[in-house]
Order: structure tokens, then sequence, then C-alpha cells
């Protein structure tokens, strides 16, 4: 799931589609096909400066890159290992986290790389998504229970990491997928498995589960996607395939 300007995208695992929805109401405009897009795509993500958007393809190791001026106009460029999520930095680079290959590569918008970070030294295995912080580090989720977030430098070494504090009466996580980064440099994490949203400070010190007003609770949210500007967050269950829209400030500490 990713938003641009007025818009809203949501991968279709059975139809193979990107659903196009308006952002405020979240009705359906339109659907996008991505000739060669393989039936597991666990990122999407919208580029601003380049009017794209970017869908990972974990079987097919690629990413599909969509010139949204012209829906006919895809790019694909091959990646590492099991792409999963993605995010877009401040440079408007693609960040890709390579599932099977425990790496990071960052792409321009035409597919060149510029970066590669290996996460073996950080002890990290199975990346899911990364997203790089305003200092320039990257902040990860390790796909695994119990699970890990941490945050690794551009030569892969550890600068802080969370799996759970001693002080802390959360329990670990398990199977922690996509990642949001608030204004203020929080981490939302979407915690799969544990069926809940957890918001950790910007120092990987202290954590909160943040009570979201949901009928049964939350059941495998699997996607963020933060909206500031409109003040929400939007999570995607996987299990129900259905998206839940919830005011920001139940993130904001």
């Amino acid at each position: 799931m990713a938003s641009l300007g007025d818009e809203v995208f949501v991968f279709c695992h059975n139809s193979k589609q990107i659903e196009v929805s308006d952002a405020g109401t979240f009705i359906l405009q339109h659907r996008l096909t991505v000739p060669g897009l393989g039936q597991i795509c666990y990122g999407l993500a919208a580029c601003i400066s380049s009017n794209c958007l970017y869908a990972s393809d974990f079987n097919n190791n690629s990413i599909h890159r969509v010139d949204l001026s012209a829906h006919d106009i895809v790019n694909t460029w091959s990646v590492a290992s099991q792409p999963a999520g993605l995010s877009v930095n401040k440079a408007h680079n693609v960040v890709v986290a390579c599932h099977g290959a425990n790496k990071l590569q960052e792409y321009t918008t035409h597919g060149t790389l510029v970066r590669e970070i290996s996460l073996q030294q950080a002890g990290l295995t199975w990346p899911f998504h990364a997203v790089q912080l305003s200092t320039g580090d990257y902040v990860v989720s390790q796909d695994t229970s119990p699970g890990v977030v941490i945050v690794v430098g551009v030569d892969g070494q550890v600068v802080r990491r969370y799996d759970r504090s001693q002080s802390s009466d959360v329990r670990q996580m398990r199977y922690p997928t996509s990642l949001a980064v608030t204004k203020n440099g929080d981490i939302v994490v979407a915690d799969s498995n544990n069926n809940r949203i957890l918001s950790i400070d910007h120092s990987l010190s202290s954590v909160q589960v943040l009570s979201l007003p949901v009928d049964g609770g939350l059941q495998d949210p699997s996607c963020l996607c933060l909206d500031e500007p409109r003040g929400r967050l939007c999570v995607s269950e996987r299990s129900r395939s259905r998206i839940l829209v919830f005011e920001s400030k139940t993130v904001n500490r």
C-alpha cells in the first residue's frame, strides 16, 4: 500500500493488479495492470518527484516502475533475492529490502544501483522493510519470531537495536513487517503475528502498543501507510483483505 497526492495504491493478490482509489473516500477509481508482475508483491512505494509507483516482485527478483503520467509505461529491473518492502528516501531513490539476500539495495528512479548494504555483520536475517531516517541511517524490520527492529548505518554496522526492553511488559514481536516513520522520528511497526501496531521512540529505547478502535481487534496487520498531511494511519490486514483508517493522533505520543 502506498499513497501519492489524491490517490492510494493497493496490490490485489488475486488479480495481480494494483487498485487506485481516491485518497479521501477510498472509492475505487481504476486499476493498473503491470506486465510481468508476479503473484507476490509485498512492497509498493510512490515518488512525488518522479510521479511514479514502484512495485516489488518477490518471486521474480525485480522492481517494476510505473510512470503515473502514462500508465502504459512500465520499466523493470533485476534486484537481489526476494525483494519485499520498498520506500523512497529524500534523494528520491527507492530503497529495497531484499528478504532472501539479507541486504538493502538503493536504486535511482531509472534502476541504477546507488548503494548495497549487507546486513550480515549486523546479525540481521530476513529483512522485510527498510526506511532511511533523517540521519542517513536505515531502520529495518526483521521478519522472524521473535522479531527485531534495528537501525544500521550505510556501512551495515548496528547503530541501535530493539527486540524487547528488559523493563517493558510489551512481549516480543512476532514477524514484524511494515514500518513507518513519523515526522518526530518515532517508528511505527506492524507486528503481524501479534495482531498489533507498535510505536517505538526514535532512540529505540521505549515502546508502546497503539490503542486502535477495531471491533474484534486487528488481525494480521501487514502493511502501513502513514499519511500525516491528512492526519491518518492506514493499516492493511492481510488475512481479511481490508484496509483500516485511523486518525494519526493515535500514533503520536
